[in-house]
């Protein structure tokens, strides 16, 4: 969505003073590059290192606007992963951030590779639209990358341009290598989080099969002997030890199943991306209930920190069960909309509506949609009205600072 049409300019404030000598210079780039990877290494949280960088491109450049694409590991497909003082047409309008560009399309072609490819584009992303672009026009792509691997793209932008340096260039490109580093060190610890948690649940499943095995083998043998009993005639007065102790046994087995249980439940989108397992979840909706569910996805789909997307499918399994079992709706729609800084849900149904305000205090299903939304730093709202139906709303906030 980028025009092929290229020059090394640069924004005006990047431009040293004529007086400053080559020491001068290099000490303030050493400065900026300085700034930038203290910030990075204070961090292992990727939407805090990508705002963080985006932030002091844009304070330490004097850019006005960033954004940040980084390539998928699974679907290989880019994603807006951050952005910094985003245009109001574009801000606006998160569709426009959807899908591939030139900038992209070139990266991934292995054309900017390298600080001379560090160039400044007409965007027609900003270019196809008729307000909204507070002066912008131009932006400059830093291709990143890691141990070799493409990583994604850091644009910035700024309504005047000037020719880029090579001094700038080299700064802009080393930018990119810390970027790109910073990106896949959080990925790595990211990983190495997700083998860790699967070796612990591994081994608490392991101590819970032990002591669930040896609890329910208790429980046997108190039955056997009261079985015994039985058959050898006992009086009901010698049974009742064997038998308190057998629920005794059984009781609190019960109880520790259900501990371990509700703490080892298997994370619903295991394997799948979010998009795949709301997707499946409206299939099933569908097949189970009759009820007909329009799906959609809106803006630059991108991964999410795992509570984030565990959270966002709770949310919509309790409000796709809640239409089915309460709403008598005819028809239901489930958008997920991708902004860029946060991410929407929105489940809406046709069905008889109710007055939120009036939800009986055993209405666990809101309340609890609610508190998961809050613990994930966002908000829940319900609209609806009794005959119109209802339309649920979660948000939670995700990226860098605005």
């Amino acid at each position: 969505m980028c025009s092929e049409e290229t020059s090394n300019i640069r924004p005006n404030t990047i431009e040293p003073s004529r007086d400053a000598s080559p020491l001068e210079q290099r000490n303030r780039e050493l400065a900026i590059l300085n700034a930038i990877a203290a910030a990075l290494n204070g961090t292992l949280d990727l939407d805090e290192a990508l705002g963080t960088v985006l932030a002091l491109v844009a304070d330490l450049l004097g850019l006005e606007t960033g954004w940040v694409f980084l390539l998928d590991e699974e679907t290989e497909e880019f994603y807006l992963a951050a952005a910094q003082h985003l245009p109001p047409g574009l801000a606006s309008h998160p569709d426009l951030l959807a899908g591939s560009c030139y900038c992209l399309d070139t990266y991934q072609a292995g054309d900017m590779d390298g600080a001379a490819n560090v160039n400044v584009v007409i965007c027609s992303r900003l270019r196809s639209l008729v307000d909204g672009t507070d002066g912008l026009a131009y932006h400059a792509s830093i291709p990143l990358y890691a141990r070799g691997k493409e990583v994604g793209v850091l644009n910035v932008a700024s309504p005047d341009w000037r020719e880029l340096s090579p001094e700038d260039l080299r700064l802009l490109h080393t930018v990119g290598d810390l970027l790109g580093m910073a990106v896949e060190r959080t990925r790595l610890f990211a990983r190495s989080a997700e083998v860790g948690a699967l070796r612990e649940r591994n081994r608490l499943a392991r101590e819970i099969h032990d002591t669930l095995a040896q609890r329910l083998t208790a429980i046997i043998l108190q039955l056997e002997t009261t079985e015994a009993l039985l058959e050898s005639g006992a009086e009901p007065s010698q049974l009742q030890g064997t038998v308190a102790q057998a629920l005794s046994l059984a009781r609190t087995s019960l109880e520790e199943a259900r501990r371990s249980v509700a703490d080892l439940r298997a994370a619903p989108l295991e394997g799948r991306t979010l998009v795949e397992a709301l997707e499946q979840l409206v299939q099933e909706t569908t097949a189970s209930s009759g009820l007909p569910v329009e799906w959609r996805v809106e803006g630059s789909v991108r991964p999410l920190p795992v509570r984030a997307e565990v959270g966002l499918y709770r949310i919509a399994e309790e409000a796709l069960r809640n239409v089915v079992e309460h709403a008598q709706a005819t028809q239901a729609q489930l958008l997920l909309t991708f902004l860029p800084r946060a991410v929407r849900l929105a489940v809406t149904d046709d069905g008889v509506g109710f007055h939120p305000l009036e939800t009986p205090p055993d209405a666990f299903g809101i309340r609890g949609m609610r508190e998961r939304a809050q613990l994930l730093g966002g908000a829940l709202f319900v609209h609806s009205r009794p005959g119109q139906g209802a339309r649920l709303l979660a948000t939670l906030p995700v990226g860098g600072p605005a």
